[in-house]
């Protein structure tokens, strides 16, 4: 399999490795003896690191081009790879799609509401948090009203921030409710 990598070069990453898993498996029907079998795993293996390798060189030479990334030399001469401003701000969109609220062993019998009255003109940022809380499994007790079970401060104050809406929410803790029962079978407390 002299020259693999020149020939599938000029393919993209994923098609890439699909070519190799498929000359990789030819190679590996026709070999004779063991010498072969483990050459041609050798050189797919070696070929896949480089595939790996470029693609991470692409994938770093995006984030530069984007601004979402930097260099910063090291007083040792190395070079350190950091976050930009815009970054963050990206890095915090994943974290806002990833977050999650801990279920608790046991419930503390309280809700947690999130009360909000965003104007109009934030009407991006009031339909970014109607699509954050339900993400997080709150339930819409009203049309600006969202309730959980579960301690989710942290949570929600994140949220907040993120979309600069903190003057237009306010959040509540309550221990009573008169459609209680609802709601537990709702969150699966009962």
């Amino acid at each position: 399999m002299p020259n693999l990598g020149k020939r599938i070069n000029r393919l993209g990453p994923n098609q890439q490795k699909i070519i190799l898993l498929l000359i990789g498996g030819i190679g590996l029907s026709v070999a004779r003896t063991p010498k072969q079998y483990f050459r041609v795993i050798g050189e797919v293996s070696k070929e896949w690191k480089g595939i790996n390798r470029r693609m991470t060189e692409k994938a770093i030479s995006s984030l530069y081009r984007s601004k979402l990334i930097r260099e910063r030399e090291n007083p040792d001469g190395s070079l350190t790879m950091v976050l930009t401003d815009k970054g963050k701000k990206k890095a915090i969109t994943f974290n806002i799609d990833n977050m999650e609220i801990k279920k608790p062993k046991k419930w503390d019998k309280k809700w947690r509401l999130v009360l909000f009255d965003i104007p109009e003109k934030h009407k991006p940022a009031r339909e970014a948090l109607r699509d954050a809380l339900k993400r997080l499994s709150f339930h819409e007790y009203q049309k600006s009203v969202f309730i959980h079970p579960y301690e989710c401060q942290k949570e929600i104050d994140f949220v907040i921030e993120y979309f600069d809406i903190r003057r237009f929410v306010r959040t509540l803790t309550a221990e009573n409710l008169d459609n209680d029962i609802h709601l537990r079978k709702k969150f699966d407390l009962v």
